[in-house]
């Protein structure tokens, strides 16, 4: 059994980790190709073009995703005890 604070604290690192190595792919330029390969494998054309790299960008943006991803953890675990019981 999880408690919701670490259920939040879970999911809130996989998404801020997960931003965190997009802002890494973006800061050494790898992105741009990383979209345009994705695309392709879905047989489309990209129409986004990848932004210089700003490091206020990218720590707002890992920020807000750890945050979102912890709140959506601590829900999640709260909605698992409630529907199953605390054990």
């Amino acid at each position: 059994m999880i408690t919701k604070n670490t259920g939040g604290l879970i999911l809130g690192l996989f998404l801020g980790g997960f931003h965190l190595l997009w802002s890494l792919m973006v800061a050494l330029g790898w992105a741009q190709s990383i979209l345009n390969w994705i695309y392709s494998m879905h047989f489309l054309n990209n129409p986004f073009t990848v932004a210089p790299f700003n490091v206020v960008t990218a720590l707002m943006l890992v920020a807000f995703t750890f945050v979102v991803g912890y709140v959506m953890g601590f829900v999640l675990t709260l909605l698992w005890e409630t529907m199953h019981g605390k054990k």
